[in-house]
């Protein structure tokens, strides 16, 4: 697993606006903040693709360059991938995209925890292909499981890259548990844990939310 916070760097200081609730109520900043983790996050998953040399003409002569064979598909979980997925389709500009309908369900004896609602997909031939999963919080996990499980109804991708800003550790070990299917996971910082609403703690809040204005339950 690919933790970026564990390595110094600017994308530190996005993660933090992310997380100040004096900061959050931009909401122009906080999806600036989510498209740049997206470029950095897509940089350093494109590390893990193939490579091969190709001559590029100059105008003063032939380069040979080491260049990506195959371009990945990009599968967003609406909504509050949009702008973390915009960061990577900056990186990946010629990449095919899918978009996953999911969202929990709650219940109001919490007990019962939550469930996900998976209400629509739209993705093209996965087959053979790298697929790199977008959704920023990784919480309990059964959204990133559903979202597999239906697309693997479709195709057998050559590997899935799940690919989160935060993630919780029970979340993670679900994934681990319970994905029976090659994937690599990339998170931009790992938190403490769940709370009794299964919210990421401290987490940042509801991303969605953040990213577009609070919706109807």
């Amino acid at each position: 697993m690919f933790i970026l916070d564990h390595t110094n760097s600017i994308a530190n200081n996005f993660l933090a606006e992310l997380r100040d609730i004096a900061i959050q109520n931009d909401r122009l900043k906080f999806r600036n903040n989510l498209e740049r983790l997206g470029e950095i996050m897509a940089y350093e998953v494109s590390k893990s693709f193939e490579y091969d040399f190709a001559a590029v003409s100059t105008p003063l002569g032939i380069k040979e360059s080491k260049l990506i064979l195959e371009q990945p598909i990009l599968i967003s979980v609406l909504r509050a991938a949009l702008p973390f997925y915009q960061g990577f389709l900056n990186y990946f500009d010629l990449a095919d995209s899918g978009f996953i309908g999911a969202y929990r369900k709650e219940y109001e004896n919490q007990k019962e925890g939550i469930e996900i609602e998976y209400q629509y997909q739209a993705t093209p031939d996965i087959n053979d292909r790298n697929l790199i999963l977008i959704d920023p919080m990784l919480a309990t996990g059964k959204s990133i499981l559903k979202t597999v499980d239906n697309l693997l109804l479709i195709g057998k991708p050559k590997t899935i890259h799940i690919v989160s800003v935060i993630a919780a550790p029970e979340g993670i070990k679900l994934i681990y548990d319970n994905l029976n299917t090659p994937f690599h996971l990339w998170v931009c910082s790992v938190d403490e844990c769940l709370n009794g609403q299964s919210y990421i703690v401290p987490g940042l809040g509801d991303a969605g939310d953040l990213c577009f204005g609070n919706k109807i339950p």
